[in-house]
């Protein structure tokens, strides 16, 4: 009865120190991709200095929220004084819906790994020295709702992906130096030219200016007058 009991219990045992293994693993590789990012960046006001890779996760570090399950799902460094790049490791955060680096001096390329953060719900990297171009993997954020890169270098074309993106919300790619049509489809149709003004290379509909071998812009519609309060045709029963 009692190697009964046992055949019994160690399936069980198993399960649970298969779990707690892997929970282990995926903190491990979290912590191990936001070390990375430490290891890039340049941190003169030390806002970094409790990320520390002996750790068993990153979950006690400043500036990193974790769900229950102990996964990375915020990193928040906004406006702290950051210079250096950015790191492909990145990706390795599934868990992660808010990346905020905005207002920081972090240049050279926005990572192309970012497009498999496929939890992202914002991504704010505006107001820094990012160069190169929008990666068109971007398109892949299925949940994206914020997308704020305006005030950087980014140069080429606004990938087409980025319209596929149904639940964007919030886009803001303005005063950068992109260039090309703007498109007007998908998600691009709610938005205004706000959301691309400052990119003087830009044309189409959108902002309003001719694309370079492409058919003229349609005139606007002609203004109608309103009808004057003393007109008698605005008057019911005359």
């Amino acid at each position: 009865m009692q190697g009964y009991c046992w055949l019994l219990v160690l399936p069980v045992f198993w399960l649970l120190l298969l779990s707690c293994c892997l929970t282990l693993v995926t903190a491990n590789s979290e912590g191990d991709a936001l070390h990375a990012l430490r290891q890039a960046l340049i941190d003169p006001k030390q806002v970094l200095q409790s990320w520390d890779p002996t750790l068993v996760n990153p979950c006690t570090w400043f500036h990193v929220t974790c769900d229950t399950e102990n996964n990375v799902i915020r990193v928040d460094l906004g406006n702290a004084s950051l210079s250096g790049t950015l790191v492909p490791q990145l990706g390795n955060l599934p868990f992660l819906q808010y990346l905020e680096l905005y207002s920081n001096n972090i240049s050279g390329s926005i990572p192309s790994e970012l497009g498999a953060l496929s939890q992202l719900v914002s991504l704010d990297l505006y107001v820094n020295d990012f160069t190169g171009d929008i990666p068109s993997t971007l398109g892949q954020l299925a949940n994206l709702r914020f997308l704020r890169l305006n005030n950087n270098s980014l140069t080429g074309a606004i990938p087409l992906q980025l319209t596929s993106i149904l639940g964007l919300q919030v886009l803001d790619l303005s005063f950068n130096n992109l260039s090309g049509y703007v498109p007007t489809n998908g998600s691009f149709s709610q938005f205004t030219p706000i959301s691309f003004q400052g990119n003087s290379n830009l044309c189409g509909p959108m902002v309003d200016k001719h694309c370079p071998g492409e058919p003229p812009l349609p005139p606007p519609p002609p203004c109608q007058p309103s009808p004057s309060p003393s007109d008698p045709s605005n008057n019911d029963g005359s």
